[in-house]
């Protein structure tokens, strides 16, 4: 394979930039560029020199062993100050060494997954922890980045290959000679993955909102004080507010970090029975984001919303132009609003408690088709015995599926999309 390189920092001025280099050539070109052959240890400081001899800078060298590195390969890193300039004269040294290319996006990752280093819900982690904004995601991230997701599928597969092994028995032998409590054994073995299962199927929407964020809908009537609120939780002029009543015709997003957590705060227009067409679209917007939201904020004046919108269990309801009853909040002065962030705080962070370790909907079909097969499986058991082997091929067809999860067989077709939403430095 050609050795391959990139800037693996942030690409402009900075204090340190990194270039990392994979790939059986990178201790030749550091040969020839830095003068000395890496060796594992200590980093060294060395120049740099280009094929003329002239000093391109001094670097701080990295050499990590085949089998030790992040890519798997032998990588030489150098640790380079951050200026444009000689970010650009290495990069078009190395270009010139043989064997040497530039790394396509995600290629370095891609080497990880090719040689072991990684599997692929790890390498998805990996890509969430790059985008994360917040703590929740950052923790959250990290955790399927660390394995979490793997250890738990070779958790379930040992159930499963143990139930498996258990069916090949019933295969082996005649109905009468099949020892007591063994069918009984394997229903227990695949039931209770089973259960396993579908409760990470149920806390994997809320894993997938802690990735993409929460997202919180203000209703209330006309000019309620809905467009003030969210501009005093953006604290800039987010949405447009008239004394007119209808003046917001579409849903207006303002995003947040709310105490670790990425939350989406929804504006939508202002509830009523009108004839208007265009605000009548506004308030079917409105009515539908509310509906798909995670929790509603119920921002009440004199009027009645029950006829709109069904209040839910997590929802709040709170009184507008609070700071004239003392009573609720109030965007235009501020009064309440630190009080109605802590307490949507605390009702998400309850409500992200319940997130599991499968983060994606990719994750998330996996698991159903394996409850699917397993669920089959127990069928096929209870009807008769001598139905084992399409019980054994069903269990294998769990199996499988849940060997996706990680990469193990059918995510070839994935790779592609996956590798590409990284920058070319990873």
């Amino acid at each position: 394979m050609d050795t391959i390189f990139s800037l693996s920092t942030a690409y402009g001025k900075a204090g340190i930039s990194v270039i990392r280099v994979s790939g059986n050539a990178a201790v030749d070109s550091c040969k020839k560029i830095a003068g000395f052959k890496p060796r594992t240890g200590q980093p060294v400081l060395k120049g740099l020199k280009d094929q003329n001899g002239e000093l391109i800078d001094r670097a701080l060298i990295l050499f990590f062993e085949t089998g030790a590195s992040f890519t798997g390969e032998t990588v030489v890193e150098y640790h380079l100050h951050g200026s444009i300039a000689v970010i650009s004269k290495l990069l078009s040294e190395l270009i010139l060494q043989p064997n040497h290319r530039e790394a396509k996006p995600g290629e370095f990752t891609r080497r990880a997954l090719e040689n072991n280093r990684l599997d692929i819900a790890q390498i998805e982690g990996l890509a969430d922890l790059i985008n994360a904004e917040t703590e929740a995601q950052r923790k959250q991230a990290l955790r399927v980045f660390d394995g979490s997701i793997g250890k738990k599928v070779i958790e379930w597969r040992a159930y499963l290959i143990q139930a498996g092994s258990l069916i090949e028995v019933t295969i082996d032998f005649s109905e009468e000679d099949i020892p007591t409590g063994l069918i009984g054994r394997v229903l227990g073995l695949v039931t209770k993955t089973i259960v396993e299962l579908e409760k990470e199927i149920d806390s994997t929407k809320l894993s997938e909102r802690v990735r993409s964020g929460f997202e919180v809908a203000i209703i209330g009537t006309p000019n309620v004080g809905k467009s003030t609120l969210i501009n005093a939780l953006a604290g800039r002029e987010a949405a447009i507010t008239s004394k007119v009543a209808g003046t917001t015709r579409d849903v207006i997003e303002v995003r947040m970090d709310l105490n670790g957590l990425p939350v989406t705060f929804l504006d939508t227009a202002g509830l009523r029975e009108t004839q208007n067409e265009v605000e009548i679209l506004g308030i079917k917007r409105a009515r539908d984001r509310a509906e798909t939201a995670d929790l509603r904020i119920f921002l009440t004046g004199e009027e009645t919303l029950k006829e709109f919108i069904v209040k839910q269990e997590l929802d709040i309801e709170i009184a507008s132009k609070g700071d004239l009853s003392g009573i609720g909040v109030s965007g235009l002065t501020g009064y309440g609003v630190p009080e109605l962030i802590d307490l949507v705080s605390e009702k998400l962070s309850k409500l992200a408690l319940g997130a599991g370790i499968a983060t994606n909907e990719r994750h998330r079909r996996a698991m159903i088709v394996s409850v699917g097969a397993l669920k089959n499986c127990k069928k096929e058991l209870k009807r008769d015995v001598v139905r084992s082997e399409i019980a054994a091929e069903e269990l294998r067809s769990g199996i499988i599926a849940l060997e996706t999860m990680v990469g193990s067989v059918g995510v070839e077709d994935l790779l592609d999309e996956i590798f590409a939403n990284f920058c070319i430095g990873k």
